[in-house]
Formats: structure tokens, C-alpha cells, sequence
């Protein structure tokens, strides 16, 4: 075995005959344990909630969605079928029409957009799959509606009531005077479904079928607001860039990621800066270990004379106490992260902490995680205890 590293796990196990070292060498231990543990649930955390984020998304935007760059609406022209039916990364294209709209209901106003959709949409989304009460679009049934929580709240509108329909209403367009008895094209329309999500989706949208909200806005046939797309690998980058490069300057292509690019800058944001603040409470920590070493080569150092004495070099004797301090801050990382991860599949499992009385706060292991908090704690640890025996000189020794 070698020499240095013998002595340095002698020392490390072994209590010394001054009880104030031992003292302190156990609060350095529990420092790096929980540090390493704070630190791999605070990014398994971030991981879960963006995986929850992200799946919220899931419901409200597409993989790709093509909008106009002048104007609402355009009209679907043979290229742009062409350019949509022979691109190989679609899986489903889904035309889409959106308005802003008034609705009204029992004397209660609101304002929302109205999104028609084709009945494909549901395989764009997973809209279907967010449906807290009710179901989706019912085709057999003329004007149906399925609207966010949100906007049912506000209104006092629940599933099913058919008793009084709820009115949307989207301005004529034109210019000079206009019969406000006449000012607006308007629709009835029955709610099947509610659907939940984020707050701004909850209280966004109102879906009816593409027909009827053509109808609504006068529209022509071959006219649409948006083209919403599912890929067939969602991490196909290259699938906006190749659309938007053969629609042309015309047309918009944005991803889920553009769609909501505050939203995944904040998510990102904020897991790096909560990695940087428990980065700095490992170190704060790993002071402890500084402290443990230079005490322990103080108590030692007529130990550290006799093995000069025998032969040893000043390099291999920093090297006892540069072992020493890594293994210190090695296993107390192994013991943290051996109660992160349990931790980690209690909460998966069991929901220990909620957020409210039905979600669990979301949590996932990720063996990145694992990896960003083994070389932090090893390199931050390895700083530590080259410092704490960088005052090991052949003076010291010989003092």
C-alpha cells in the first residue's frame, strides 16, 4: 500500500488523544455530508420541476408551430402542403385558427381566444390528457366548447350546462361607422370539457372545432391563423431551421423552445444560480475540513519529526494530510449522496413533501446529477486539503 496513503487513513480513523480535534473533525464530516446531500436534492428538485414544467408545455404548445409574419391569417397554398406533406421529420400537422374573443355567459364577461382545431389536434398536445372535468371535442354534437379552469371560474360556467349556452363574440371588421346592435359576429357554444395547465394557458384559450370557428371569423376555407406540428424526434433541431428555410421569409417557424423562451430562460436561470449558492455552502463547509487538517498536523508533528527523521520527504508528508483531507470530504459525499438518493426515491415514491393536497413536489434522479455533485464536492475537497497542508515545510518540522 502506499506510504502516504496508509498513514493518511490511520490518522483519519483513528481518534486522537485530543478530544477538541475529534470534535471537529466530526463537524467537518457532517458539514461535507450535508452539503453533498443539499446539494444533489436541490438539483434533483430543479430536474423534477423542470421535467413538470416542461410537461406542462407539453399540453399548450406544439413541437413546431408556423404562423404569418404580416397579417393574422394566410391562405394554404399548393407549395406550402407541398413543403409540409414531403418534409420526413412531421409526424402530425394540424391547421389552427385563433381569435380574441368576448364571451359572455349569465350576464359575466370575459375575454380569451378562441382556438378551432381539426380533430387530429389532440395527437399535436396533450390536451386531452389535461381535462380535469368533462371530455374532449364531441364531433357528434354541433358547437361544443372546452375551456380553461380558469376562464370557467370567472364566468361561473361548469361542464354540462346546457341550460344556457356560453356566447362568443369576436368583432366585425371595417372601418367607419357601425350599429353596435351589429358590431359582432357571434357564435352559442355548449361546454363538454375543462382542461388545466399553467395559470396564463388556464385562462387563454377557448377550443371549438376548426369548422365553427371558421364560421365565427368568416374565414375561407384554405384560410388559417397557424400550422401546429408534432415531430417525429422532438430533439430534432435541425426540423425549424429546414421548414423555415423552404417557407420562406413569409412564414414564422418557431419550436416549443422559442414559443416560450422566458420561460426556459428562467428555469435555467434559476437552476444554475441555486447550484452556485449550495456550491458556496459546500465550501463554507469544506472550511471545517481546513480547520480539521491544520489542527491534526499541528497534533501531529512530532509524529511528522520522527517520520522526516526515518526518511520521509516534506512532499510525502503533505501528501498524508492532502489523502487525508480528500478521504475526509470523499466519504462524507458518499454518505450524502447515499441519503440523497433515498431521499430522492421516498419522495418519488411515497410523496413525503406536497405541494398541495394532490401533487407531490416533483422530483427525479438523474445520474448527472450524481456526476455534478461527485466532481464539485472531489475538486472543491481536493482544494481544500492541498491548502490546509501547504503549510507543511521542512521548518515546520524541524521547528
Amino acid at each position: 500500500m502506499n506510504f502516504s496513503l496508509y498513514i493518511a487513513k490511520r490518522y483519519l480513523f483513528t481518534k486522537t488523544g485530543n478530544n477538541a480535534i475529534n470534535i471537529i473533525t466530526i463537524i467537518a464530516s457532517f458539514g461535507v455530508i450535508v452539503g453533498s446531500l443539499a446539494l444533489f436534492i436541490i438539483l434533483s428538485g430543479f430536474s423534477g420541476l423542470r421535467t413538470f414544467s416542461y410537461g406542462l408545455l407539453d399540453v399548450s404548445d406544439p413541437d413546431i408551430k408556423i404562423t404569418s409574419v404580416k397579417g393574422k391569417s394566410f391562405l394554404i397554398t399548393d407549395d406550402i402542403k407541398q413543403v409540409l406533406n414531403n418534409n420526413a421529420s412531421i409526424e402530425v400537422i394540424s391547421k389552427v385558427i385563433e381569435e380574441r374573443v368576448f364571451l359572455e355567459y349569465n350576464d359575466k364577461s370575459e375575454i380569451a381566444f378562441i382556438k378551432g382545431v381539426e380533430a387530429n389536434y389532440p395527437k399535436i398536445t396533450q390536451i386531452d390528457a389535461a381535462l380535469s372535468q368533462g371530455k374532449w371535442l364531441d364531433t357528434t354534437f354541433g358547437n361544443t366548447a372546452v375551456l380553461g379552469r380558469s376562464i370557467a371560474y370567472k364566468l361561473s360556467l361548469g361542464v354540462g350546462s346546457f341550460g344556457e349556452p356560453l356566447q362568443i363574440m369576436v368583432p366585425k371588421p371595417g372601418t367607419g361607422f357601425i350599429n353596435p346592435t351589429k358590431a359582432f359576429y357571434k357564435t352559442n357554444a355548449q361546454i363538454v370539457g375543462l382542461y388545466a395547465g399553467t395559470e396564463e394557458f388556464e385562462s387563454k384559450f377557448v377550443f371549438v372545432t376548426l369548422p365553427q370557428a371558421k364560421q365565427l371569423l368568416r374565414f375561407k376555407d384554405n384560410q388559417v391563423t397557424a400550422f401546429e406540428l408534432k415531430l417525429i424526434d422532438v430533439k430534432n433541431a435541425d426540423a425549424a431551421e429546414e421548414l423555415q428555410e423552404k417557407l420562406g421569409a413569409h412564414f414564422k417557424v418557431q419550436t416549443k423552445e422559442q414559443l416560450n423562451e422566458v420561460f426556459y430562460k428562467v428555469i435555467n436561470t434559476e437552476n444554475v444560480v441555486s447550484y452556485l449558492i449550495f456550491t458556496l455552502i459546500v465550501i463554507i463547509a469544506l472550511f471545517n475540513v481546513i480547520g480539521s487538517i491544520i489542527m491534526m498536523i499541528i497534533d501531529k508533528k512530532d509524529n511528522l519529526k520522527t517520520l522526516f527523521s526515518l526518511g520521509a520527504t516534506v512532499k510525502e508528508i503533505k501528501r498524508i494530510f492532502e489523502l487525508q483531507g480528500f478521504l475526509l470530504t470523499f466519504f462524507g459525499m458518499l454518505i450524502g449522496l447515499s441519503i440523497g438518493v433515498l431521499l430522492v426515491f421516498l419522495q418519488k415514491q411515497f410523496g413525503l413533501f406536497m405541494i398541495t393536497a394532490n401533487l407531490a413536489y416533483p422530483v427525479e434522479f438523474r445520474f448527472t446529477n450524481l456526476g455534478i455533485v461527485v466532481v464539485t464536492i472531489t475538486i472543491l475537497g481536493f482544494i481544500a486539503s492541498k491548502f490546509a497542508s501547504s503549510r507543511i515545510s521542512k521548518e515546520f518540522i524541524e521547528r
